[in-house]
């Protein structure tokens, strides 16, 4: 995980990134600005933070970090989803779609015409 401060307040480039800095900030929440803009208006991110001054907005950390451990799947989710990944898998394995089970060369498709 991003190495966030306990407490304080994050800037919009330090939560989602910003590749062209010097050094270039990692993303915590690796989505775009719009997208984050949206998100807040809409409620699923939480609201900045505008009481430090007039043009200065910024997020909690608290509230990212919440925002982090409410959208982390929990291990038993992760593990049912491994396992419907590999009983997919199997099941394909077993009964291949008929119009790709196998094909063959356009070549000897010719070769076979031409006899």
């Amino acid at each position: 995980m991003h190495q966030l401060p306990e407490t304080g307040y994050l800037r919009l480039p330090q939560i989602i990134g910003d590749p062209n800095a010097n050094p270039p900030i990692p993303a915590v929440i690796p989505v775009s600005k719009s997208t984050w803009w949206n998100g807040v208006k809409s409620g699923r991110y939480p609201s900045p933070v505008r009481t430090l001054g007039l043009r200065i907005t910024c997020w909690k950390v608290e509230a990212i970090r919440a925002l982090i451990e409410a959208n982390r799947p929990d291990e038993t989710a992760l593990l049912a989803n491994a396992e419907n990944t590999e009983a997919y898998l199997l099941r394909k394995k077993e009964y291949p779609h008929p119009l790709r089970a196998e094909r063959k060369p356009i070549n000897s498709l010719f070769n076979q015409l031409q006899l």
